[in-house]
C-alpha cells in the first residue's frame, strides 16, 4: 500500500506540473501554484507517512511474534511440569532393591525442572506485559491515527489549491483577452481570494501534520527500541537463571555418579556366606572354620556409605551416613560392630574407615 500511495502521489505531482507548464505556455501566467516551501513540506510529510506506516507494521509483527511465542511457551511449560511430576513421583516411590542413586537423581531432576518451568512462565509473563501490550497499545492508539488524518486532510487541501491555482490562471488569461470586462475581473478577484485562503489554510494544516507525524515517528522509534531491549534483557535473565539451575543439577548428578563409581562392588546374597553366630565367634564350639574366618583387629570407626537391611537376628541394619564402631572383620566379607546401641554383622563393603568423625555423630553410636 505504501508503494501504491507513493506512486499515486508522484503521478499527481507530474500531472500538476504538466498542467502548469501547459497553462504557462498558452496563457503566459506566472501565478500558478508553485510554492517551493509547500513542495518541500509535502515531500517531508510523504516521507513521514511512509516511515510511520512501516514502523507500525514492524510493531505489529513483533506483537504477533511474541504472542505466538507465548502460546508455544505455555505448552512447553505444561509438558515440562508433567515431566517434573513424573520424575519426582519415581524418586519418591522408588522400589529398586540395589540402591537409591537413580531415585535421588530423579528427585533432583524433578525439582530442577519445576524451577526451570517457573522461570519460563515468568519470562512469558514479562514478554506479554513489557513487550506485547505496550506495542499493541501504540499500534491501536489515537496519536498515530490522528496524525495520519491530518496528513490526509492536508493532501486533499493541496489538491484543491492546485485546482484553484489553475482556475486563477484561466481567469487571468480571459481578463487579458477581454480588457475592461468588469464581471470577469470580479470573478478573477474572487478566485484569487479563494486561492490565497486555501494557501494560508494549507500552510497551517501542513505544519500541524508534519509536527504530529514527526512526534509519532519519534515515539515509535523510541518505544519500539525500548521494548526490543526489554525483550532481550528478559530472555537473557531467563537463560542465565536456567543455566544456574542446570549447573547445580549437573554437579549433583556427576558427584553422585563419581561416588558410586568409586565405591567397591557391593556383595550379593548369592555370593556371600552368612555371618557367623556370636557363639561361634566367642569360641563356644571351637570350630576350626570360625578361626579361619575371623581376624583380630583394633577397634576403629567407619561410616556407612550404603544402607544395609538386616536379614537375620545376628545382622546389623545400617543407614547411609551412620557411624559404626567396627570390632571384628571376617575373611568372607563380613564385619561386626556397634551402631546406635545395637551390635551385629554387616558386609564390610558397605562401610569406609574414618580417621576423624564429628563429635555430634559419635554421640549417636552408643
Amino acid at each position: 500500500m505504501e508503494a501504491i500511495w507513493k506512486q499515486a502521489s508522484k503521478l499527481r505531482d507530474q500531472v500538476a506540473r504538466q498542467q502548469q507548464a501547459v497553462l504557462k505556455q498558452f496563457y503566459g501566467s506566472d501565478n500558478v501554484f508553485t510554492d517551493e516551501t509547500e513542495v518541500k513540506q509535502h515531500q517531508r510529510l510523504e516521507k513521514l507517512y511512509i516511515s510511520t506506516r512501516a514502523a507500525k507494521h514492524f510493531q505489529r509483527d513483533i506483537v504477533r511474534g511474541v504472542e505466538g511465542y507465548i502460546v508455544t511457551g505455555s505448552k512447553q511449560v505444561e509438558i515440562g511440569n508433567k515431566l517434573s511430576d513424573d520424575s519426582q513421583k519415581y524418586g519418591a516411590e522408588n522400589t529398586c532393591t540395589s540402591g537409591n542413586t537413580l531415585s535421588k537423581a530423579a528427585l533432583a531432576h524433578g525439582r530442577a525442572r519445576s524451577l526451570m518451568e517457573k522461570e519460563r512462565n515468568n519470562l512469558l509473563k514479562a514478554l506479554g506485559t513489557q513487550v506485547a501490550e505496550p506495542l499493541r497499545a501504540m499500534v491501536m492508539g489515537a496519536p498515530l491515527e490522528d496524525a495520519r488524518h491530518l496528513a490526509q486532510r492536508y493532501d486533499r487541501m493541496r489538491q484543491e489549491a492546485e485546482a484553484q491555482a489553475i482556475e486563477v490562471s484561466k481567469r487571468q488569461n480571459k481578463v487579458r483577452e477581454s480588457v475592461g470586462n468588469g464581471e470577469l475581473i470580479t470573478k478573477l478577484e474572487a478566485a484569487e481570494h479563494k486561492l490565497q485562503e486555501l494557501k494560508s489554510n494549507m500552510s497551517v494544516l501542513g505544519k500541524e501534520a508534519v509536527a504530529a507525524m514527526s512526534a509519532v515517528e519519534a515515539q515509535q522509534q523510541r518505544l519500539t527500541l525500548q521494548r526490543l531491549i526489554a525483550m532481550v534483557e528478559s530472555e537473557r535473565a531467563y537463560h542465565q537463571r536456567v543455566l544456574q539451575i542446570l549447573d547445580q543439577l549437573e554437579g549433583e548428578m556427576v558427584s553422585e555418579r563419581q561416588r558410586i563409581e568409586a565405591s567397591p562392588n557391593l556383595p550379593t546374597e548369592n555370593v556371600m556366606q552368612p555371618p557367623p553366630s556370636y557363639e561361634e565367634v566367642n569360641g563356644m564350639f571351637g570350630s576350626p572354620r570360625v578361626d579361619e574366618l575371623n581376624e583380630s583387629i583394633e577397634y576403629f570407626l567407619a561410616e556407612a556409605i550404603q544402607s544395609y537391611r538386616a536379614e537375620s537376628e545376628v545382622e546389623l541394619a545400617l543407614s547411609a551416613g551412620d557411624i559404626v564402631v567396627v570390632r571384628k572383620l571376617s575373611n568372607n566379607g563380613w564385619a561386626e560392630g556397634e551402631c546406635k546401641g545395637k551390635a551385629g554383622w554387616f558386609p564390610h563393603a558397605y562401610i569406609e574407615k574414618r580417621d576423624r568423625v564429628l563429635a555430634s555423630k559419635v554421640a549417636h553410636i552408643f
